[in-house]
């Protein structure tokens, strides 16, 4: 039995099979109720407190997760975060990359593209490599500062029910079970979210075949590999590999080998070979987190539902190759806050938010999510007069200032926003 279910008649109350206050359940009011403490969610929650709308953001962890998650941000996401005082601190917790690199490992033969080249088009020609959850702190700490902000960790959601005129949430939180009620719900909570899934939605898409797996090391890569950038895709000889650089440490992107189960390839000695034929060191390498993940390519009809709408991975995800989902998580944060800000400050109609869905969603699909899944593409390739090819084809791009200005505008971001300010 669903426990989320859409109440579609007018001014019908919230079903009756859901505790009310009078029964000694807490309950409050706000304007936006926020699911989900990601970078996604509590850029939705600062700039709704920012307007003077009451927000309240729940978390099911205790804090803010600290595990990797993203750690590329795109130019324009920098400019929009600029704007609330939140880029310069950002960026002098990470590492400013003007340059990215697509290699071959057995040659080092490389094409790099400078992002330097839009310097006319944005205020941070560059992609910072930043890890996701220090924005959430930067965040957080200005929320619980806020009058207008409220913010409920370990607490779980767990049911939403909706009328034409509000939204009412029932959570469980340390001081036992409450209702929640709202003008709008936003949800926020990633790619498994339990509002998306409550509400039965289909997340029409595929799982890629592969498996990822993310080794983290202190081991200096840019001191034994000629040239590299802080953000590197390679093609070798056994397949495909990624080295991203945070200030601290290197994340490798790695894979099975073509006769390794998931299984074998996550053992110590399994790691250590592949990162061995990255640079032989003649030493163990130290490891700090392995980690493996599936990767996904998945996106829902309809950001919105009556009261409820969705944002960031509750609404699409992708490859991670490009760094594009948190990025565009964000980008959907500001598209929607500024219509529900509207509404609020301005009287616009409601309708204005089936606009979200109509300016975001073909960004998702055709800039976002097919961009990512070339990229996967690109890298996935075995056949070596292929990737020849394609890096010849790269490298004539890159050193074509006018195709690479163009190709930058749309792997930065920039076109696809340009794109959805366009829609109407």
């Amino acid at each position: 039995m669903r426990v989320f279910r859409r109440l579609r008649a007018k001014a019908r109350q919230v079903s009756s099979n859901v505790p009310k206050a009078s029964g000694g359940m807490a309950e409050s009011r706000t304007s936006v109720i926020v699911v989900g403490a990601g970078p996604v969610g509590l850029v939705c929650a600062l700039r709704l407190a920012g307007a003077d709308m009451p927000v309240t953001v729940l978390e099911a962890g205790a804090a803010i997760h600290e595990d990797l998650r993203a750690s590329t941000w795109h130019p324009p996401t920098l400019d929009m975060l600029a704007g609330y005082g939140l880029a310069d601190p950002l960026i002098s917790q990470g590492l400013i990359t003007p340059t990215w690199q697509v290699r071959m490992h057995s040659t080092g033969e490389r094409a790099e593209f400078d992002l330097s080249i839009l310097k006319d088009e944005t205020d941070h020609p560059y992609r910072l490599q930043c890890e996701q959850w220090k924005l959430g702190h930067l965040i957080v700490a200005r929320l619980k500062r806020h009058a207008m902000a409220e913010l409920k960790f370990s607490t779980t959601l767990k049911s939403v029910t909706q009328t034409d005129s509000r939204v009412a949430a029932l959570v469980e939180g340390p001081g036992g079970p409450a209702e929640l009620t709202a003008d709008w719900l936003i949800a926020a909570d990633g790619a498994n979210s339990t509002v998306r899934r409550g509400l039965d939605l289909p997340f029409t898409g595929h799982t890629y075949p592969e498996t990822t797996i993310l080794a983290t090391t202190r081991f200096p890569f840019q001191d034994h590999l000629e040239g590299l950038s802080n953000v590197n895709y390679v093609w070798s000889e056994k397949g495909t590999f990624s080295l991203l650089r945070l200030p601290d440490l290197w994340r490798c992107s790695l894979y099975p080998d073509p006769d390794e189960t998931i299984e074998q390839a996550m053992t110590p000695e399994a790691i250590e070979a592949k990162l061995q034929r990255i640079v032989p060191t003649g030493e163990l390498y130290e490891v700090m987190e392995v980690r493996p993940y599936r990767v996904h390519q998945r996106i829902v009809e309809d950001y919105r539902h009556g009261r409820i709408l969705l944002a960031g991975d509750a609404a699409h995800i992708n490859s991670p190759s490009g760094g594009m989902g948190m990025n565009g998580g964000i980008h959907d944060a500001f598209n929607l806050t500024e219509k529900l800000m509207a509404m609020a400050k301005e009287g616009a109609d409601e309708s204005l938010l089936d606009l979200y869905t109509r300016q975001r969603r073909p960004i998702a699909r055709e800039e976002i999510l097919m961009q990512a899944d070339r990229n996967r593409a690109r890298m996935q390739e075995r056949d070596t007069e292929k990737r020849l090819a394609m890096l010849r084809d790269l490298q004539t791009i890159a050193a074509n200032p006018e195709r690479s200005h163009a190709y930058l505008l749309r792997t930065s971001m920039i076109e696809g926003l340009r794109r959805a300010a366009l829609v109407g």
